[in-house]
């Protein structure tokens, strides 16, 4: 057998290796999605989550983590199905689009922090004023609404009066 058909040979059944990649992309999605939300930054918990598995992925194949590198190509190739497919359906379907999303969360409505929801979300009273001061907001009567986005931004819109 030449070195190039061993290592494009799989050694593993795809079904296994789509099952797999599919099993790890739903374990780490809800694992993003409904733990660490604001953990992600402004970058999208889909788009980060695929980085992550991709590289991984990938980096086995290369160093020899799998027998073949194919394995690797169908291990990515999967991650980046699931990936497409979410944006796809998200994009057609407001209703999907609406359980996979984050909903904004107010943390400040008409000059008053709701306490409720830094708690849900561990935000320090202190993370809360620095995101204000970046926005130029000195005062938390100085603002309408604060949102936390899904994406974990903190957006903030002031009173009219300000």
């Amino acid at each position: 057998m030449s070195l190039l058909t061993s290592l494009l040979e799989l050694s593993m059944d795809p079904s296994e290796l789509v099952l797999r990649g599919t099993l790890m992309y739903w374990f780490l999605f809800l694992l993003f999605r409904l733990v660490l939300r604001r953990d992600v930054g402004s970058i999208a918990i889909a788009d980060m989550l695929v980085l992550v598995l991709i590289a991984d992925a990938s980096q086995n194949a290369m160093s020899g983590g799998y027998e073949t590198v194919a394995d690797g190509v169908v291990l990515v190739s999967t991650i980046a199905a699931w990936n497409w497919l979410f944006d796809f359906v998200a994009y057609r379907f407001p209703a999907v689009r609406q359980l996979i999303q984050a909903k904004p969360l107010r943390l400040i409505e008409n000059g008053k922090v709701l306490r409720r929801n830094l708690r849900k979300e561990m935000i320090t009273q202190e993370e809360l004023m620095a995101a204000l001061r970046r926005e130029g907001v000195e005062q938390i009567d100085q603002v309408r609404l604060a949102t936390m986005e899904s994406d974990g931004e903190i957006t903030v819109v002031r009173n009219d009066s300000t």
